[in-house]
């Protein structure tokens, strides 16, 4: 079988609840272009890893498809990352096959791929949670080392294909933690006609051991946790 046909896979989870409705099984892929200063995952940065799994679109379909009873009220299946939309293909031939299946499919990206690739993915995709990082091309580039008219395009390729969307947003002290940067985040996030919720998560630190284990310092080492009781109070402002 060729190399291109498997899926570069970095973990999976079985029976998560945070990305996306209900109980779902997440699949984090390995590969991402971005080097977000609050990353979680660096050990999924890099495409090729001696630790990943290596799985077929069939594969994985059967895999997941083992739970579907723990997931067929309300639930379905998530594919994180990394980036997924670096593996379009493979991600496309998944979401298919589990949709043939009758289960619900998410999308959890951060819009930095081509449109092309994003499309192909799109196309069987039930919703997406987009990973609205930062409000300009300058914090995108200083604090991402990515590209924010590419993830606008990607929000309005969302809008154009009517995929249903929620906007996802790590609120950083010091960085995205004022009203006035949380009003201009729902400003932004209420222009997209399928938009259907937004999601502040509140910056942690537990990844710190993580990048002590890999060697890559963590920017925001010293950065304090956002307070969970300040976040919900900055939800009023979207």
């Amino acid at each position: 079988m060729k190399a291109s046909e498997y899926g570069r896979i970095h973990s999976v989870q079985s029976l998560g609840a945070v990305d996306g409705p209900g109980l779902r099984y997440v699949t984090f892929m390995q590969g991402c272009p971005l080097r977000c200063m609050y990353c979680h995952n660096p050990d999924t940065w890099e495409a090729e890893s001696p630790s990943c799994i290596r799985l077929t679109p069939e594969e994985l379909a059967e895999k997941a498809l083992r739970c579907k009873p723990y997931y067929e009220n309300g639930g379905g299946i998530t594919v994180s990352g990394g980036e997924p939309l670096m593996q379009a293909d493979f991600v496309a031939q998944y979401f298919k096959k589990m949709q043939e299946a009758g289960v619900h499919t998410a999308l959890d990206t951060s819009g930095s791929a081509s449109l092309e690739a994003a499309e192909k993915v799109l196309r069987h995709t039930d919703l997406v949670l987009a990973d609205l990082k930062f409000l300009s091309q300058e914090e995108y580039e200083q604090y991402c080392g990515g590209d924010y008219q590419t993830v606008r395009q990607f929000l309005q390729l969302t809008q154009q294909m009517k995929v249903p969307l929620w906007i996802r947003h790590v609120v950083v002290p010091g960085y995205t933690d004022t009203k006035e940067y949380i009003r201009r985040l729902g400003q932004e996030a209420h222009q997209y006609a399928n938009l259907q919720k937004i999601e502040l998560l509140p910056f942690r630190n537990l990844c710190l051991e993580k990048y002590e284990a890999l060697g890559i310092p963590f920017r925001l080492k010293g950065v304090p946790q956002m307070d969970k009781s300040r976040c919900e109070a900055l939800r009023k402002e979207l």
